[in-house]
Formats: C-alpha cells, sequence, structure tokens
C-alpha cells in the first residue's frame, strides 16, 4: 500500500507497492478508482466490522495514565466565507476533543467513516487493493462519553498535512490526552481526502489537490488561512460562550500547537499571528511561510522531520526558520523514516508488508513521535523537564540532534 503524502517538497512515495502518485497540486487530477468495501457501509452503519477473517488493525495504545475520552465538533465560522470554495459558504471546520478521562467507559471512538475511508484510499492509495473498512474499523483507545478527570488541563492542537485527515494524527492526540492534555484535533474543510461534515456531506480537497496550480501565494497562503482557523476555535473553545461542553477542562493560559507536513507549517505560521500559542511543533513540514525578524519572540519551538529531507543543507526553509527562531529550539531527524512515519496511517500501510529496506517500522517512528512530542509539550506547557530534549539517548539511535 502507498500512502502518498502531501507536502512543501515533491512527493516521495512509499517504496511498498508501486502505485500511481497522486501529488500536491499536481497538473492533472488524481485517479480515483472505484473501492469496493467487504461489509455494508452508509449513514446507518459508519463502523461497519471488518469480516472476522481479516485481523483488525490496531493503533499503539496511549502511554499516559489516564483513559481517554473523545467529543466530536463541528465548527462554522460565519464571519469568514471559505477560501477555497467560496460559494459553499462560511468556513467550517471539525474538532475531535480528546480529553484525559476517570474511566474508559462509553463507545469505542471510531477511527473515521467508511466513506471517509474510501476517499482516502481513492486518493492516497489509488490501485491499492484494501477493503475501506480495514481502515475505517481500525481500533482507537478513546472512548465516547467518557466522564472527564477533574480539573484544567493544557491544551494542544493538531493540524494535519494538507490531503490527509485528521485521524492520520489520532494515536499522537489520544498519548497526550492519556498524558493529561486536552487536545483538539482538527480538519479544515476541502483540506483532506475526504471529512464528513453534518448537513453538508463528504468534502474533499479537489479545490485544491486537483488545480494545475497551487493557490496564489502558494502554501504559505494555505498555512496563514489555517492560523486564521485555529485563532477561530481557540476562540470558541476558551471564550466567554464555549462551543465545548467540557471547555471547562481547558488552561487556557497553556495552549501548544503541532502539526504534520503543511499542518506543521501552520503551526509555525498560527503561533506568529497569535500570542496564545505558546510552544509549536512542526513534523516534517516544509515551511514556506518565513517568519518575522523577531522569530517567535521567546517561544519554545521544535524542529522533528526525515533524516533524508530535513537534515542541515536538505531544505532551506529548515536552515533559515532555525536562524530565525530566538527562543528555545531544537531540530531533530530521525534516520530511516518517511513522510508517513510520523502519522497513523503507516499502521495500514505495514499491513500489506514488511518496511521496505531501510525504513522504519510503523510502530516505531510512532513511538518516537510521541515520546518526543510529549516531552516538549511536559517542558514547555507544564514547566516538567524532560532529559530526553538534551541531546541523543542510546535508547533512541534513530533520532540526531543538529544544529547549524
Amino acid at each position: 500500500m502507498n500512502f502518498v503524502m502531501f507536502r512543501h517538497l515533491p512527493v516521495v512515495p512509499l517504496p511498498v507497492v508501486p502505485l500511481v502518485a497522486c501529488l500536491a497540486l499536481a497538473a492533472t487530477a488524481c485517479a480515483t478508482p472505484t473501492v469496493t468495501p467487504t461489509a455494508s457501509a452508509g449513514p446507518s452503519n459508519p463502523a461497519a466490522t471488518v469480516s472476522p477473517a481479516v485481523p483488525r488493525l490496531e493503533l499503539p495504545r496511549p502511554t499516559g495514565p489516564d483513559p481517554v475520552g473523545r467529543d466530536v465538533l463541528s465548527l462554522v465560522d460565519a464571519s469568514r466565507k471559505d477560501p477555497w470554495v467560496p460559494q459553499s459558504g462560511p468556513r467550517r471546520l471539525m474538532a475531535s476533543m480528546y480529553y484525559p478521562a476517570r474511566s474508559a467507559t462509553g463507545a469505542p471512538a471510531p477511527f473515521m467513516t467508511v466513506e471517509e475511508a474510501v476517499s482516502l484510499l481513492r486518493r492516497k492509495a489509488p490501485g491499492a487493493d484494501l477493503p475501506a473498512e480495514i481502515v475505517s474499523d481500525m481500533r482507537t483507545h478513546a472512548r465516547t462519553g467518557a466522564p472527564p478527570r477533574n480539573g484544567r488541563h493544557p491544551l494542544v492542537v493538531l493540524s494535519p498535512g494538507l490531503g490527509l485527515p485528521r485521524a492520520s494524527l489520532t494515536s499522537l492526540a489520544e498519548d497526550l490526552a492519556s498524558r493529561g492534555y486536552v487536545v483538539a484535533s482538527l480538519d479544515h474543510a476541502y483540506e483532506s481526502s475526504g471529512t464528513v461534515f453534518p448537513g453538508v456531506g463528504l468534502l474533499t480537497c479537489a479545490p485544491l489537490c486537483d488545480q494545475p496550480k497551487p493557490p496564489e501565494g502558494g502554501k504559505a497562503v494555505i498555512a496563514r488561512n489555517r492560523a486564521k482557523d485555529v485563532s477561530f476555535v481557540l476562540d470558541r473553545l476558551t471564550g466567554r460562550h464555549p462551543a465545548w461542553k467540557r471547555a471547562h477542562l481547558i488552561d487556557p493560559k497553556h495552549v501548544g500547537m503541532a502539526g504534520h507536513s503543511l499542518g506543521g507549517e501552520a503551526a509555525s505560521t498560527t503561533m506568529a499571528a497569535d500570542q496564545r500559542i505558546k510552544a509549536g511543533i512542526d513534523l516534517d513540514g516544509t515551511i514556506s511561510a518565513a517568519l518575522p525578524a523577531t522569530g517567535l519572540g521567546d517561544r519554545p519551538f521544535l524542529l522533528m522531520g526525515t533524516r533524508s529531507d530535513h537534515s542541515p543543507g536538505k531544505d532551506d526553509t529548515w536552515d533559515s526558520t532555525w536562524r530565525a527562531l530566538r527562543g528555545w529550539k531544537r531540530w531533530l531527524t530521525v534516520a530511516q523514516a518517511q513522510h508517513s512515519s510520523f502519522t497513523d496511517l503507516a499502521v495500514p500501510q505495514s499491513r500489506i508488508g514488511p518496511p521496505a529496506p531501510g525504513v522504519i517500522a510503523a510502530e516505531r517512528g510512532l513511538a518516537l513521535t510521541r515520546a518526543y512530542v510529549a516531552a516538549f509539550f511536559d517542558q514547555h506547557l507544564r514547566n516538567l523537564r524532560r532529559p530526553l530534549l538534551d541531546g541523543p539517548t542510546p535508547d533512541n539511535p534513530e533520532v540526531g540532534f543538529h544544529n547549524l
């Protein structure tokens, strides 16, 4: 299976199964072959179960002490028209809200709907012989309706790569919530492989991804629109009349943001525009929007990416961003990692066969991502010193620390 990731550099397909690449913003439209589910699916059956003969996929278990609860919010910014399809009306967002729970009661939270999984496979693995339910039914570890643990907790916003759904960061969200964070994982309308919006239906990234060239201003303009999205979400979560019934769990003075690929660029762009974001992480995202001369002030920022593409001298946007950062900063690269190694889409890819020679295993890539992300936010949102961030460790030989 070849989950091709949208990124800020030319896409490097995963060499597991030779499939037709669906490139971000390519000159031709992506192929959309039919994907036939193995079980009946639809609005009345959004989490159809895979046949018992097919082993079920499972995300790695959270490493923190708390069970995890999850709610889903549909948010509408009536003050803005959608920047990509203005005729569709106001800007729409979906947010999966993860939180530390008192007990693991409630129904299991689905990874995504079958309809979303079909769209994901059409765009990311055209031609792959993989039932959509293999992806949609992947086991998560959050529970819907679980009673929350009392107290106020730091908030972390997660933004996925362009063309990827918020589900691609599920295991990271669950892990952070199990460690005592509230997490808002976002889908931005017309920017994912396919997201179901209540009352609207499935919206895909076709208006962006199938165009012959990027929108005027390139990827930077997409990141700036995401910054507006995140600021709106913070308003709705921490304002006087919050949109989430559990908003009392959020400590609005301790907010961080992390993103993968374009979502990583959106993290730095949002921090430059919104002082409420106190700490940020870019996971393997090239940064096309230059930081201001003052950088991000004294706020900390972590760059973490593939060694092949993001070592010093490989990506000049990381070189320039590193020089612009004025506060605490780290530049980490992971040996043998690919673009998908920081996301949950590496898990279904691993079902097709063992990792290609020289490619990190899916479980290992996710374990490293979760460990360093959690250490960063522990240190900078909770004032808990984490020596893991001080330098290379024997337990994690894949992770290199860099400095220009």
